[in-house]
């Protein structure tokens, strides 16, 4: 992997988000930031940077200043005032990084409620986040195209509505918390799925811990604030025992809980007794990621226990549905009955989801088919799921699964 890409896929994001909070223009940051990437392939080969990303930012800041100068509206704009002295808040929200983190500000810029709110999280993964036009359409299973007139109709509001590149006061956070939260949980989902973290968005598994606790933190009494921060624990916990030795994934159900990250765990099921306890005193119900939470405590319990209450995760699910009821958790719901009723009955249930051309429901079908005895058909369904490009480990892992419908 050359310098510039692997620049690009570390700090790409965050440049961008820079660069917008800076000039309030979502769309030129862009552009300012592509050009100082094409700079940087004629430049670098020869001299590369002693700090890529300060670079890539100085020199996209100076194309958009030149951009701007060259506007009939130059004279309407001014740069931001010398930011004041920061605040222990400033400090804790500030990473190691040689350029500013905007990052959380612009999480909340892009889920202003001015944006359509089927848009907010899109919008903000695809600028803020640095994902392609088509990672943020698989990972709300929508065409791309249609995913792509959702981002050019988010960021034309943005720029009529003049919204504010400031995070909102606290009083105003809930409208736009919900957004904030489901943008987390999709970057998360980029990392967790790839589960050796070679892909371009490896980084997120620890800036999703980082920006989890800094909401945890910011938000203490807000359940589903707590609840992400713990489902993001319990899943980072087990990273060490995805990868088998010959670096393919090791499904959950077959990791060695000894090598769990206890402390992970034990930050994970405090953080969700918190959420519990607030949703109790509040009167409130479980919220979607408190049950989703509540799911990973269950299969963390292995630890102890030794054994995973399939029928309490199958119970959790259903509840889970009344509220969110879409592909991935009917997916997820189907795999959890396979435990308790059977393939067969797994088998039907995905048969009946309304999303099909979708990795993790193959890859599930694949399975309940092989466990049925229906090596052709299992054969033909793992080759549909490799088809769809997973990660490398996940790869090595239906291609053995395959592999041994083959040779059964």
């Amino acid at each position: 992997m050359s310098l510039l890409d692997q620049t690009f896929r570390q700090t790409g994001g965050r440049v961008i988000s820079a660069l917008a909070a800076s000039f309030r223009d979502l769309d030129l940051a862009e552009e300012a930031f592509a050009e100082a990437c094409a700079r940087a392939v004629e430049k670098w080969s020869d001299a590369p940077p002693a700090d890529p990303a300060a670079w890539l930012y100085a020199v996209a800041r100076r194309w958009a200043l030149d951009r701007y100068r060259r506007r009939a509206t130059a004279a309407a704009w001014r740069p931001d005032a010398p930011p004041p002295e920061p605040t222990p808040e400033d400090q804790v929200m500030a990473m190691d990084d040689p350029i500013p983190d905007e990052r959380l500000r612009l999480i909340f810029v892009c889920c202003h409620p001015a944006v359509a709110h089927d848009a907010r999280a899109a919008l903000t993964l695809r600028t803020v986040c640095g994902l392609t036009t088509a990672e943020v359409a698989t990972a709300f299973l929508l065409p791309e195209p249609t995913l792509a007139q959702r981002l050019v109709r988010a960021k034309r509001k943005i720029a009529e509505a003049g919204v504010p590149f400031d995070i909102p006061a606290p009083d105003r956070w809930p409208e736009r918390m919900d957004a904030v939260l489901s943008t987390l949980e999709v970057a998360y989902a980029q990392a967790h799925a790839d589960a050796a973290l070679a892909g371009p968005h490896a980084d997120f598994a620890r800036e999703m811990l980082h920006l989890t606790d800094l909401l945890a933190r910011l938000v203490p009494d807000d359940p589903e604030v707590l609840a992400l921060a713990a489902t993001v624990r319990f899943t980072e916990a087990r990273r060490p025992a995805r990868l088998a030795a010959d670096g393919a994934m090791t499904p959950l159900a077959d990791q060695d809980v000894r090598d769990w990250n206890g402390e992970l765990c034990v930050q994970a099921e405090r953080l969700l007794s918190s959420a519990a306890a607030l949703a109790h005193r509040n009167r409130h119900p479980p919220g979607a990621r408190a049950l989703q939470a509540a799911i990973h405590a269950v299969h963390a319990d292995r630890r102890r226990s030794g054994l995973t209450d399939w029928r309490a995760v199958v119970g959790l699910y259903d509840a889970l549905l009344t509220q969110r009821d879409d592909p991935v958790i009917q997916t997820n719901r189907a795999i959890a009955v396979s435990e308790v009723q059977g393939p067969a009955a797994a088998l039907s249930l995905l048969d009946a989801a309304p999303q099909r051309d979708w990795l993790p429901w193959r890859a599930a079908r694949a399975d309940m088919l092989a466990r049925l005895g229906r090596e052709s058909e299992a054969v033909a369904e793992y080759d549909a799921a490799l088809a769809l490009q997973p990660s490398p480990a996940e790869a090595l892992f239906l291609a053995a699964r395959r592999a041994a419908s083959v040779a059964a």
